[in-house]
């Protein structure tokens, strides 16, 4: 297990590029040519030479030095799992989104969680990724599994007061808890929390997470809220991400989610949205107001923007850059497999570009930006996706000579439209090494590659029983090509 902040001095020598935070003015800068040091899991210097005592001494003449990326949103849990299967799935009854047929079909059983846990963690720490925010519902091991990892987590436990399901493939219906379960599960929610902050490793906290905004009452989601302002967390939940979910708080409230959050109290700088897609603005739901994105910049809620999941659908946001220029905070997240974070954020260029039919809605410094100080800011850090003296000593190398990233011209450019995780060369947390040579050093990803490959068999035999027309995951899911045995 990787322990605490790493003793002694670790000096970056002489990097060709540093990715540094200028404090005065609120911005990422690029340096050329200066040192990074960090000692104690905490950042010393950054820029200029260091002439101290060294304990480690890194050549980064080849290399960019940058802070780990943050992402707000993931379920590790359970999204490897579904590799292969639900890419270009099919639910014409639910507007394509693959909510409500078939996230509770493919489900992980207990053996598989912790290889699902670790393969994921593998994919965010390769992609330079330092923080994550995992969004599961808890399990025996899970701490632990995360703390193993080297990664810094914010574990948020759901807990709900409704499932979802369907009898036909067109009809949502909700089965709502009279017993109280989500009142449990919002109880061992803060218990899980409270161990996650007491955790030795140091790098784990916590983060209300009522699961869905229509799974959840009123009083639960205030209550949750209440309790993340009394206690400084972060809160999230999931809320205005489908057609349906949008049509079912029009029918229960007469509002839109957002404006039914705002009604009931649950929109503010401790709020992320998870998505946020189907706001009163969004062509596909045909509403006549237009105060959504008003609400979320005027209460300092955070959008969690995950792209990939849903561009493979035909679902986009209407535009991360003008969700950026109304003044909503935004941040990134890992939504679905892979947990490859650079490749999310290629994507939320190329769909926000594509939608708005202009390169011009968004730089790639607004995607860095949500990837770093945005996501920070969302968990109420100060501390991390910036590198300045006094941060956390969280950050990532790349490597210059990688074929992916020659000629350099633009670094982070390269990295992100060019590179993604085949440049990251070597990858800190709290001063820890979690990824040297482009390896994972905390996880044997091998391992848990082959579990989670068992997992996945074992969850597809008893596909049949779950699925309201007891389909196969063949005829759920066919082969892009006839398969035939070869004798």
């Amino acid at each position: 297990m990787t322990g605490p902040s790493a003793p002694g001095t670790t000096v970056i020598r002489n990097a060709a590029w540093i990715v540094a935070w200028d404090a005065k003015e609120s911005r990422h800068v690029y340096l050329k040519g200066g040192d990074v040091v960090f000692a104690n899991g905490v950042v010393t210097q950054v820029g200029g030479r260091y002439t101290g005592e060294v304990d480690v001494e890194m050549d980064g003449s080849e290399r960019m030095v940058m802070p780990g990326l943050v992402n707000i949103h993931s379920h590790p849990t359970s999204e490897p799992l579904r590799k292969g299967v639900t890419d270009e799935i099919r639910s014409p009854g639910f507007f394509h989104s693959s909510l409500y047929e078939f996230l509770t079909i493919f489900e992980n059983d207990p053996e598989g969680l912790a290889a699902s846990l670790r393969v994921a963690m593998a994919e965010l720490l390769t992609s330079g990724v330092t923080t994550v925010v995992d969004y599961s519902f808890p399990f025996d091991a899970w701490l632990d599994v995360l703390a193993e990892s080297g990664i810094r987590a914010c574990v948020a436990p759901m807990f709900k007061d409704a499932k979802w399901y369907t009898n036909d493939g067109h009809q949502l219906q909700y089965d709502w808890d009279e017993s109280g379960g989500g009142r449990a599960g919002f109880e061992k929610a803060m218990r899980t929390i409270d161990l996650a902050n007491q955790h030795p490793s140091g790098r784990l906290m916590g983060m209300l997470a009522p699961a869905q905004i229509d799974t959840c009452s009123a009083d639960l989601l205030r209550d949750s809220y209440d309790y993340a302002q009394e206690k400084n967390l972060p809160w999230q939940t999931h809320a205005a991400q489908s057609v349906n979910e949008f049509q079912e708080m029009i029918r229960r409230h007469g509002r839109t989610p957002v404006q039914w959050m705002s009604d009931i109290g649950v929109l503010g700088e401790h709020a992320i949205i998870g998505h946020g897609i189907f706001l009163d603005h969004h062509p596909w739901v045909h509403w006549s107001t237009r105060e959504d994105l008003r609400l979320l910049a005027d209460s300092s809620t955070t959008v969690a923007h995950c792209p990939t999941v849903f561009m493979r659908r035909g679902i986009t946001l209407r535009t991360f850059g003008g969700y950026v220029r109304e003044g909503i905070n935004m941040g990134i997240g890992t939504d679905t497999y892979p947990h490859n974070f650079l490749e999310e954020m290629r994507n939320v260029a190329t769909v926000a570009r594509t939608i708005a039919e202009t390169v011009d809605d968004l730089n790639t410094s607004d995607i860095f930006n949500a990837a770093t100080v945005g996501g920070a800011r969302a968990l109420r850090r100060d501390d991390i996706g910036k590198l300045a003296v006094g941060c956390r000593a969280d950050l990532v190398c790349v490597d210059l000579t990688a074929p992916s990233m020659m000629p350099v011209r633009e670094p982070i450019r390269s990295l992100i439209y060019a590179s993604t995780d085949r440049g990251i060369r070597d990858v800190f947390v709290d001063g820890n090494q979690v990824v040297k040579d482009g390896e994972v050093t905390t996880i044997d990803l091998r391992a848990a590659l082959t579990e989670l490959q068992a997992a996945q068999e074992r969850s597809f035999s008893s596909i049949p029983t779950r699925d309201w027309a007891g389909r196969t995951v063949d005829q759920m899911a066919p082969m892009v090509f006839e398969t035939r045995d070869s004798v």
